[in-house]
């Protein structure tokens, strides 16, 4: 194969996807924390199915890579679904204008993707996705220079990532100590080694998409910020266009002079996607249509959705009023100067956020990973004119950090990688402060808050001198396993006995929907026997999979 057309270059990737798809628990094996998590191969391979959903029928390589990019940008999920995503964005800027690749221009395209992946990362660490990307691209330049046949440079590029993936665990000593490889460059591997089968035709592929089997992701807003009086715009309208020559920032330009808010342009001269809430949205059909084809119209009436409408007709009968009058009456109310997106598992939890101030809670955590365009909208969808993120997980300050360049909202992510710290963050926001106050104000607000969690092995696993067993009981500090038990209430007493100091005042105990609410008075006895000095609060937080979540200061 000498030329990758537009239809091969789409096959590549949509092996890629199903190969992925089939090993995503192999992958996910391989995470050294054996915890409850959104892991490394579903995180990927969430990512890789946003990516090729709208790939079918495009003409060119620039075509597909721009919609590939474009999917990777917007369903990136994890750390690993954002690097993924970058180094997919990075090889579309190597396509440029292309219709077909060859052998060098493959090369050439990998070589823009990786330097992108590790540009998208703060400190780069080697024995990782980023490494086994490097060599492979190593590989494949170097097999390019004498070799046209892309199947070949492939093949060659997939063995010297094998070798680097094999070398991972010498370069990162966790990996060592739990006998496995990293994870990220195996799922990377998966890739295009399903993209190489699928150009060779392999059968075995199974290219339909592929159920994850995980929860949805949703985004739920607070009473304050469901109330019609707030709902300024009442229509939010998303479009995809697609054409040639395309301009988002001629089309962001003249969407901004129309009656609206919660712009949010992001494409290239190929596909260009919109999100506005306004009065009108014909005007911007009527705009964008003259430039390409429209796909995926979405235009939802806001107010009929938080079952406004009687209160509307009644309104517009008293004063008689045109709606249109109506509509204008109603947006006399301020936006809030910051609002809060705060991601956050269990009914309880997010109960106690909303309570706090927070006005979009997006469902998900350790468990689910949300994509950027999870946070795109809800930040976007949030009445204020400046958004603070709170992740609460490791895993989703990357992502937020994607959705924030996403957007025209001013946006600080609050890189809080506990609920606890979250919860904390959320005692000192003030809706009347800038998004940055209030990040400086979060920042300073957990530093003494240490974090702990008790949950349950996933699986089998030799971690930092634990031996431990599939569903043993385990105690985390700050992400770290500190205790393994065979109890959820030992555990945590255990846990406390590394966690607490002769300066602190407060434990504060969130229990899960797995855990008995009966057993609750139980624990605080015993932790009120232990702890005499101490003020001992418990919360119902509702989090999956995880017993208990404490936190001490």
């Amino acid at each position: 194969m000498k030329q990758l057309t537009a239809a091969s270059l789409g096959d590549f990737f949509a092996g890629g996807c199903a190969f992925l798809s089939a090993n995503k628990e192999q992958v996910n094996a391989l995470n050294v924390f054996p915890v409850p998590d959104g892991d490394t191969g579903t995180n990927m391979s969430l990512t890789m199915h946003s990516a090729i959903k709208d790939i079918a029928g495009k003409a060119t390589a620039t075509q597909v890579m721009a919609s590939v990019s474009m999917g990777a940008l917007m369903g990136a999920r994890g750390n690993s679904g954002v690097i993924l995503s970058q180094l997919f964005r990075g090889f579309a800027q190597g396509v440029g204008q292309k219709e077909t690749l060859n052998a060098q221009d493959f090369a050439e395209a990998l070589a823009k993707g990786v330097a992108l992946a590790y540009k998208s990362v703060m400190k780069p660490v080697e024995g990782t996705v980023l490494t086994v990307g490097r060599m492979m691209s190593e590989a494949v330049t170097e097999k390019a220079q004498s070799c046209d046949d892309i199947l070949e440079v492939l093949s060659y590029g997939i063995a010297k990532g094998e070798e680097a993936l094999a070398n991972t665990p010498n370069q990162l000593p966790v990996l060592k100590k739990a006998g496995v490889v990293d994870a990220g460059g195996q799922g990377l591997i998966c890739i295009f080694t399903g993209g190489l089968k699928n150009l060779r035709g392999d059968t075995d592929l199974v290219l339909e998409p592929v159920s994850m089997k995980k929860e949805t992701v949703k985004t739920d807003f607070s009473a304050q910020a469901q109330s019609s009086g707030d709902i300024k715009y009442g229509y939010c309208t998303e479009v995809l266009l697609k054409g040639r020559r395309l301009n988002p920032d001629q089309v962001r330009a003249y969407l901004s002079t129309l009656d609206g808010d919660s712009l949010l342009v992001v494409g290239d001269e190929n596909v260009v996607k919109m999100h506005f809430h306004t009065n009108n949205p014909g005007a911007l059909l009527s705009y964008v249509a003259q430039f390409g084809s429209m796909h995926d119209i979405k235009i939802d009436n806001m107010r009929e959705q938080h079952h406004h409408l009687q209160d509307l007709e009644e309104i517009v009968q008293k004063e008689d009023l045109q709606p249109s009058e109506n509509i204008a009456a109603q947006e006399e109310q301020k936006l809030a100067n910051c609002g809060v997106v705060a991601v956050v598992s269990g009914d309880g939890l997010a109960q106690i956020f909303t309570d706090l101030g927070a006005g979009a809670i997006i469902n998900g955590g350790q468990t689910m990973n949300p994509s950027t365009e999870d946070l795109v909208k809800a930040i976007e969808s949030l009445p204020a004119k400046e958004v603070i993120i709170l992740p609460n997980n490791s895993n989703i300050i990357l992502t937020a950090k994607q959705a924030k360049l996403l957007t025209e909202k001013k946006v600080e992510v609050v890189e809080c990688k506990f609920i606890t710290q979250g919860l904390a963050a959320m005692l000192t926001f003030l809706q009347e402060s800038s998004a940055a106050e209030n990040m400086e104000l979060m920042k300073d607000s957990f530093q003494g808050v240490k974090s702990g969690e008790i949950t349950y092995a996933v699986r089998a696993s030799s971690y930092d001198g634990f031996q431990i067993h599939e569903n043993d009981i385990l105690g985390l500090q700050e992400g770290q396993i500190k205790v393994v038990g065979e109890d959820i209430d030992t555990t945590m007493l255990d846990l406390l006995q590394n966690m607490v100091s002769d300066t602190d005042s407060l434990i504060s105990v969130f229990y899960g929907k797995d855990y008995e609410e009966e057993k609750t008075t139980q624990l605080v006895e015993k932790l009120e026997a232990r702890y005499p000095d101490l003020d001992i609060e418990i919360h119902y937080g509702g989090q999956p999979l995880y017993y208990l979540l404490v936190s001490v200061e």
